[in-house]
């Protein structure tokens, strides 16, 4: 399992609404889970993904930070790529965040 995490400069209902809307989801969630079925907690800032008939699964947590932005966890499993895979999702998930605040 591979974990990373990171900060953003936009409200936590940006950042999870961004990751969780279905135009966005390819933009940064890794290729394996793009057609996984998602479990949402909009009230918790939370979603989850598992791909049926692979190892590959992921949870995003999205909680508030004291600077008036965000912080992103990402729990990555799947294959020896996840390490890897679990920072660059979420530095696309930033990308898209910041593109989504520029377009709003």
């Amino acid at each position: 399992m591979a974990y990373a995490e990171r900060g953003m400069s936009a409200p936590p209902e940006v950042v999870y609404n961004t990751a969780t809307d279905p135009d966005r989801i390819a933009a940064w969630l890794p290729e394996p889970l793009l057609s996984a079925p998602r479990d949402a907690d909009p009230d918790g800032l939370r979603a989850r993904w598992s791909a049926r008939d692979t190892d590959w699964s992921a949870e995003l947590r999205v909680e508030p930070e004291d600077t008036g932005g965000a912080r992103a966890w990402l729990d990555l499993a799947g294959d020896g790529q996840a390490d890897r895979l679990a920072d660059e999702a979420l530095d696309n998930l930033a990308r898209e965040v910041a593109d989504n605040l520029q377009a709003g």
